[in-house]
């Protein structure tokens, strides 16, 4: 039986290694590819025991001659672009590299597919970043874009450039407008696995405190796992087009402490107000969580809410889990990590 090959750039990520297990499982050959240093641990391919069954190439946004090189050497069907530098506060550090990787690297992709075969389908990670701050109590892929930072705006260019090769060239070139969406594959600089890993540290005693940003910020959280069962589903339609992946839920950051201290039995009590926040243990009359102005961003996306009705018509997707059930997977996960 032919193999279908599919390529997932920044294959290393947390979304990128669930697309790879998912994929796997429906039976294609899947290529990763990713810069030599991204691939320097692959932890969550070990961790997914996916790594034997992969196939790993060198591979970068900003040469367009290893992009090139790499669609004449597979026949891909599918193309998923997630590799991004893609931490938000860093890209006002990185504003040049974060456009070059962000926004055009997939210019470079889609223009390979353009040169080399162009019934190649394509799939470009967008975000809910590209929104910012929106006066409507929930954003639809009409909504307008109110970008906030050098990441949000290259990605804006992706998504984009992603429209203009599909109505210009007819190459099936889709983008998910994917609201925030964690896991325990979550990279640790992210503030949900900074928060289940470090509350997890001292509820063990292995940390004292944690120091955070702006916890009155609101996100629309869901389910790594699901998001990208999304993706494929947006390839397999007969007519690309671009969806909001969201849970249509909004939920502060407060909120995800609060619920991972359920979890861990630490009580809790919050005083001050905005950057004089602080949580004190109960148990001890110890701060466990205080305010450090350097992890506030220079512009602040205050609230996010996705409305996901789009893709449950057309692709009869919807999510599989709560918010409560989320933040109680991750904090799990950290414990037994942890405790090993």
């Amino acid at each position: 039986m032919k193999k279908t090959f599919a390529l997932i750039t920044g294959g290393a990520g947390q979304d990128g290694s669930y697309l790879a297990d998912f994929l796997i499982k429906k039976g294609y050959k899947v290529v990763v590819a990713d810069r030599r240093s991204s691939r320097a641990d692959n932890w969550r391919h070990k961790f997914l025991q996916i790594e034997d069954k992969l196939i790993y190439e060198d591979f970068d946004l900003v040469d367009f001659d290893s992009i090139f090189r790499l669609l004449k050497k597979y026949n891909f069907k599918e193309i998923y672009n997630l590799a991004a530098q893609s931490f938000v506060k860093s890209s006002f550090e990185t504003p040049i590299s974060t456009s070059e990787i962000t926004g055009l690297g997939a210019l470079k992709i889609l223009e390979a597919i353009r040169i080399v075969n162009k019934k190649i389908k394509f799939y470009q990670a967008s975000s809910s970043e590209m929104i910012g701050n929106s006066f409507l109590k929930s954003q639809n892929e009409n909504t307008f874009f109110n970008p906030q930072s050098p990441y949000a705006i290259s990605k804006i260019f992706a998504h984009y450039i992603t429209k203009n090769y599909r109505d210009s060239y007819g190459i099936f070139a889709c983008s998910g407008i994917c609201f925030n969406h964690e896991s325990p594959l979550r990279g640790e600089n992210f503030v949900t696995r900074k928060i289940s890993k470090s509350l997890s540290e001292i509820k063990l005693g292995l940390r004292k405190y944690l120091e955070l940003g702006n916890l009155d910020s609101r996100r629309d959280w869901g389910y790594a796992k699901d998001y990208v069962r999304a993706m494929w589903l947006m390839m397999q339609i007969k007519k690309a087009d671009d969806f909001v992946i969201a849970t249509n839920k909004t939920h502060s950051i407060k909120d995800f402490i609060n619920e991972a201290c359920k979890y861990l039995r630490l009580k809790i009590k919050w005083i001050g107000k905005g950057k004089y926040q602080r949580a004190i243990n109960l148990e001890n009359n110890k701060i466990i969580i205080k305010i450090n102005p350097k992890f506030y961003r220079p512009l602040e996306v205050d609230y996010l809410r996705g409305n996901y009705n789009k893709a449950r018509k057309i692709l009869k997707w919807k999510p599989s889990i709560t918010f409560k059930n989320l933040v109680k997977l991750m904090v799990e996960e950290d414990l037994k990590r942890l405790k090993k």
